[in-house]
């Protein structure tokens, strides 16, 4: 079980003014992405809006993607994680069946707190369920949870377990990729310290700017992990500008602006000018 590509765009959701679920404006940004030549996203699963989605919506966000008019080769990963196993399990089970999804983005309950234990069962379950290659992704200052090495470790025996998306702290990766002697993605979050995350042994990027400059990040990102000069001197400042304001407000704006879409606005306190 591989993912083939090393740059995925993480997509934002769509909603409508009342925050009801924009399925329509969702769909056309992925097929825009695809068409800049964009090989994987990301949907419902991390750019701060997965928890307030709830299983229902993201059953059909899951079911929305037959839509698409996007080529076959299109890689789609999909975010599971809730706080609740059960409906975790709902949701993977669904993504076994689909023939939209490649793979998926398992993230950690979040506020709970659970054990190690408790996290590699409810891992190993979902895992089973979704039957898919799989992405761990810890992101302890969003959740309170932190994966440690040796739970890494146990997950990593699973062949379906092909990447990782490391939020926490990057300095125990080296530690990490010396223990084990499979192929691993190891992903980092956004755009910040790149240079740094790839000298630790990152080597894929799931990209928010991407959404706004889908193929300007790709460009840049395939320099840097060449350690070659950037070609486009203007991406460092458009990069300073997303994340100098609330980042998902921010692009769910550019996006409506650039595509000619009405992507709507996110759901409330994001968003909030007050």
């Amino acid at each position: 079980m591989v993912l083939n590509e090393d740059y995925q765009v993480a997509v934002p959701t769509a909603f409508y003014e009342d925050e009801t679920l924009n399925l329509k404006a969702t769909l056309q940004h992925i097929d825009y992405l695809a068409t800049q030549g964009v090989q994987t996203v990301l949907v419902g699963g991390s750019t701060g809006e997965q928890h307030s989605l709830t299983l229902l919506e993201k059953l059909q966000l899951l079911d929305a993607l037959k839509k698409l008019n996007t080529r076959n080769d299109l890689e789609i990963i999909f975010g599971v994680s809730s706080i609740r196993q059960k409906e975790a399990e709902i949701l993977a089970q669904k993504i076994n069946t689909s023939n939209e999804v490649t793979g998926i983005l398992l993230g950690f309950p979040p506020y709970i707190l659970p054990s190690q234990q408790e996290a590699i069962s409810y891992a190993k379950s979902v895992i089973s369920f979704a039957n898919k290659p799989t992405i761990l992704y810890n992101n302890p200052r969003r959740t309170g949870f932190d994966i440690t090495i040796d739970t890494y470790l146990t997950l990593l025996k699973d062949d379906r377990v092909i990447g990782i998306k490391e939020a926490g702290n990057p300095a125990h990766l080296p530690e990490l990729l010396a223990k084990i002697e499979k192929p691993l993605k190891v992903y980092m979050g956004g755009e910040s310290a790149v240079t740094e995350k790839l000298a630790l042994g990152f080597n894929a990027i799931s990209s928010i700017a991407g959404n706004i400059y889908p193929t300007e990040i790709k460009q840049w990102f395939t320099e840097l992990k060449n350690k070659q000069p950037s070609s486009d001197q203007t991406i460092a400042t458009k990069i300073e500008e997303l994340y100098a304001h609330s980042p998902l407000p921010y692009v769910k704006s550019k996006i409506s602006e650039n595509e000619g879409i009405s992507f709507g606005i996110c759901r409330r306190p994001l968003g909030n000018n007050e």
